[in-house]
């Protein structure tokens, strides 16, 4: 369908849903269930929405992540794994018009990219970070991650994640709200249609952060991995809710733009 067909539908009102523009017509890879062909979705929207497609750069590093590249149609740089911070802090820098985002899971911004994360935000990078957070490694094997609950089943605790042996899960969130480079950081999910239209509007005000220049923002994305848990798409929605919730409750954690005059 072409912008303007597309167009013409939604002046006639009978459009109820249509696949986002800049979602290309690639199969995805991602198992049933999983949660990052959604927040594709809304990525591909927002930046529409937006008019950003001729600005926006987009990080990817390694993990399932990696392919993102591969199904939104705007500019991507592959990076190292844990580096996407590092990354899209040069682009930013270097391109200060643009939108500049990365897109990384729970085990590569929360372990291989801890240090890439913390040092971006506390400097106030003016980039945003998409952060999915299932609580393993999904790509590699279904191993613990730095978010792994506690007592959770992984490849690696076969008996349950063993905070004498393993340690705390990492809930890196509220740390990076603690920064006072962030400038909005929030927890959401999309495991219902609700849920979507509230992390759209998260991905779409940290997106409009960096372009303002207001520091980091970071959104997080409780999502599922129905492969690494072994559960059924239907099934890891309800584990996520009975179980990643608690842990990870969903909200706002940090608005600093709300404290802005409303002449900035």
């Amino acid at each position: 369908m072409t912008p303007e067909q597309l167009a013409k539908i939604k002046a006639e009102g009978t459009v109820v849903a249509a696949k986002p523009r800049l979602l290309n017509d690639n199969t995805m890879h991602y198992c049933p269930g999983c949660s990052h062909g959604v927040v594709h979705k809304l990525v591909a929207e927002v930046i529409d929405e937006m008019d950003a497609e001729n600005i926006a750069i987009g990080i990817a590093p390694v993990g399932c992540a990696v392919m993102a590249y591969n199904y939104i149609d705007v500019d991507w740089i592959e990076a190292a794994h844990g580096r996407a911070p590092a990354v899209a802090t040069a682009v930013k820098r270097l391109n200060p018009s643009r939108l500049v985002f990365t897109y990384q899971g729970d085990g590569d911004l929360a372990a291989i990219g801890t240090a890439e994360t913390l040092h971006a935000a506390n400097r106030g990078e003016n980039i945003a970070i998409i952060f999915i957070n299932n609580g393993i490694y999904g790509m590699t094997g279904g191993q613990m991650a730095p978010t792994t609950l506690e007592g959770m089943v992984t490849a690696t605790t076969p008996y349950g994640r063993d905070v004498e042996l393993n340690g705390y899960p990492l809930n890196i969130t509220p740390l990076l709200a603690q920064l006072p480079g962030t400038a909005y950081v929030t927890r959401q999910s999309v495991d219902t249609a609700a849920a979507v239209r509230k992390a759209k509007k998260a991905i779409r005000k940290a997106f409009e952060n960096s372009l303002k220049g207001l520091g980091t923002s970071v959104v997080e994305v409780v999502s599922t991995c129905s492969s690494g848990w072994k559960l059924s798409p239907a099934k890891s929605n309800e584990w996520m809710r009975e179980n990643m919730l608690t842990l990870y409750p969903l909200g706002d954690l940090k608005d600093a733009a709300k404290d802005l005059p409303k002449n900035k």
